[in-house]
């Protein structure tokens, strides 16, 4: 049988701002597509009409953009399995809902919640299932000719799924192991509501991920009560073979540990919870974001990476042969003035200068390998060098505003290297003196560059 393709998702609510922790799980997502030559879906789940906030997704969207993860597919990039938003959906679902329904899958309930509560109220615990359905009004219990006349006349009602009680549900997940739970505990959930004809969350997703080919769901851990009552879904539906695995990560806590960190710890504690500012446009409220605070999103990346997990080697720094590499990978690329006696005798001492600068600071990729260097002393740029296959992507100019941001207000520049005059030049410097010769004394111009005020 041939492999299956890695497919992953992340699907986040348009309900308000990008939380990190969500940002964390998209990385993860991201990375396991990358490092399996698979694809990373962005769907919007936005089955919740009641929680809906304008400017959500494109908030969210411009996060992703920020921080340098991208999609394979999904909303605002295509692809062959949309419409990627929930509520476009509509049809699609109606449809599965009718499977379930023929199939005694699920069932119709016309409870109110005037019915609900008054049932709360007289049964201690209540819990919609097995051992309390039949006392309620749905079609379990009501002819089938009175369910008819009730969706005729335009009552409102939802469709439960009906789990069977003592059945031990085993769930795979890649992280935690094998978890077991009984479908006793489980409540019949709601799948759909007619009010606003959407199903909830646990449909959809179960739907949408077997339609979109998704092979491995990455998620938070609080979404590990509900994969039991995924894995039944997936069975109802006859889709068991095909189910994705499952990986529930650990969550982002409070800095004192204590529960699921939160906006309002960033509030309290002076640090950003968001990757972006955040306006909300019902309370008017402004919460402050990583780019805003002056993180790069490399940084930012970085360190999500590294939260709850590390390579396995404590490395914060790169080494100096890694280094030097970069250098000479860059210097290859541009500095086609240079022979190769050049680049020989230049290696020992580009190796001595970084060991010798103030400081150094790095961008890293992924996988933690450097993808472009700096050295400043002062308020000097002593070096800049990016890899050849990151070059016109933005690193270069990140690290300059970086380094203005530090104070750096000179560079010096190879005349014969045209393509970094010119990125210089166009980042505000100016030449303001000529040498013939560079610091080694070898006859290669150097423009000496402050940044114009």
């Amino acid at each position: 049988m041939t492999e299956r393709k890695v497919r992953v998702r992340f699907a986040p609510s348009p309900t308000g701002a990008l939380h990190i922790g969500g940002v964390r799980t998209a990385l993860y997502n991201y990375l396991f597509a990358r490092q399996h030559g698979g694809d990373l879906i962005f769907r919007i789940e936005d089955t919740d009409s009641n929680r809906f906030v304008p400017g959500a997704e494109e908030y969210i969207l411009e996060s992703f953009k920020w921080l340098g993860i991208p999609f394979d597919e999904g909303v605002s990039f295509g692809g062959d399995h949309g419409p990627y938003r929930q509520s476009e959906r509509r049809e699609i679902y109606k449809k599965y809902v009718q499977i379930l329904l023929e199939a005694g899958k699920a069932y119709i309930a016309f409870d109110t919640p005037e019915e609900l509560e008054a049932k709360r109220a007289e049964i201690a615990n209540f819990q919609y299932d097995a051992s309390t359905r039949m006392q309620m009004r749905n079609s379990l219990t009501l002819p089938k000719e009175e369910v008819d006349a009730l969706i005729a006349a335009g009552k409102q009602y939802v469709v439960r799924f009906k789990i069977e009680p003592n059945e031990d549900v085993h769930v795979n997940d890649l992280i935690r192991g094998e978890v077991v739970i009984n479908s006793s505990i489980l409540d019949d959930k709601v799948l759909y509501k007619s009010a606003d004809e959407l199903p909830t969350y646990h449909l959809a997703n179960i739907v949408d991920d077997h339609l979109m080919e998704v092979s491995h769901v990455i998620r938070g851990e609080e979404w590990l009560p509900s994969a039991p009552l995924h894995v039944l879904l997936y069975r109802a539906f006859g889709w068991e073979d095909t189910m994705p695995a499952f990986a529930h990560l650990p969550l982002l806590l409070k800095p004192e540990g204590n529960g699921k960190l939160s906006k309002r710890d960033g509030d309290r504690l002076g640090f950003p919870v968001f990757p972006l500012e955040w306006h909300d446009p019902k309370s008017g409220d402004v919460s402050s974001g990583y780019r805003e605070s002056g993180y790069l999103p490399e940084a930012v990346i970085n360190f999500l990476a590294l939260l709850g997990w590390n390579p396995g080697n404590d490395q914060e720094l790169m080494s100096m042969d890694e280094l030097v590499k970069l250098w000479e990978l860059s210097v290859r690329a541009t500095h086609f003035f240079l022979s190769e006696s050049d680049i020989v005798a230049l290696r020992p001492l580009v190796k001595e200068g970084i060991k010798q600068l103030e400081n150094v600071y790095c961008i890293c990729d992924e996988w933690d390998n450097a993808v472009a260097f700096m050295g400043i002393e002062g308020n000097k740029l002593e070096m800049l060098f990016v890899h050849p296959q990151c070059r016109a992507r933005g690193v270069g100019k990140k690290m300059i505003n970086q380094a203005l941001s530090l104070g750096v207000r000179y560079v010096d520049v190879n005349e014969q290297n045209p393509q970094a005059v010119g990125f210089y030049e166009h980042l505000g410097f100016r030449r303001f003196r000529r040498s013939e010769l560079d610091g080694q004394g070898n006859p290669f111009p150097i423009l000496h560059l402050k940044l114009k005020k």
